[in-house]
């Protein structure tokens, strides 16, 4: 096999592909508004998720980042909305499995279960839920703060539908003895009409 020099010419229909553009599909204005309308939401749920301001406003940096540089075709803005959020999950994911000394030092910090009961009169909604699992969080954000259905949450979480039920359930249960009562968090019932 030989190798062989390209002309100007023979290379100009791959060149004239300029990738970039292809990355960016949404016009600067069209960026704006959609970011109005998302990053305070988005920004709330990586907020919660991580417990820590400072982490959600650069996750939440990466993720739009990495959402105009996704090479995905869009059919509609809520199907923009839900890349987003499931970027945002994978990059709180990503960053709870990196060690660090301050992950080390959070667990430590975190009160035993006994100290639960004891405290349970005076653990307030945003202790209760920084106590959950990262998934258990944002199962419950999405559902109740975001008022995502099932299906949307199930495609952001990379989990099926048929169990989002379940775990939502198993998360509300946890949340609600965090809060020292029953089940006191509503039933979320799917918009489609099944709960």
């Amino acid at each position: 096999m030989t190798m062989r020099d390209f002309t100007v010419d023979e290379l100009a229909p791959v060149t004239s592909l300029d990738v970039a553009e292809q990355a960016f599909q949404m016009t600067e204005e069209a960026f704006r508004g959609f970011y109005e309308q998302t990053a305070r939401p988005v920004w709330i749920y990586l907020a919660r998720t991580t417990g820590d301001p400072r982490l959600a406003d650069d996750l939440m940096q990466e993720a739009y980042y990495r959402l105009l540089r996704a090479n995905v075709v869009f059919e509609t803005d809520d199907h923009r909305r839900h890349y987003l959020f499931r970027i945002a999950t994978n990059l709180v994911r990503d960053h709870r499995r990196r060690p660090s000394r301050e992950t080390a030092e959070l667990a430590a910090d975190m009160p035993s279960a006994s100290t639960v009961d004891q405290a349970t009169t005076q653990i307030d909604v945003t202790r209760a839920m920084g106590r959950l699992k990262p998934r258990e969080r944002s199962l419950l954000w999405l559902a109740y703060a975001q008022g995502c259905s099932h299906e949307e949450i199930a495609q952001v979480m990379g989990v099926k539908t048929a169990s989002l039920k379940a775990l939502l359930h198993r998360a509300r249960r946890r949340l609600a003895g965090f809060l020292g009562g029953g089940d006191t968090l509503p039933r979320r019932t799917n918009p489609g009409g099944r709960s």
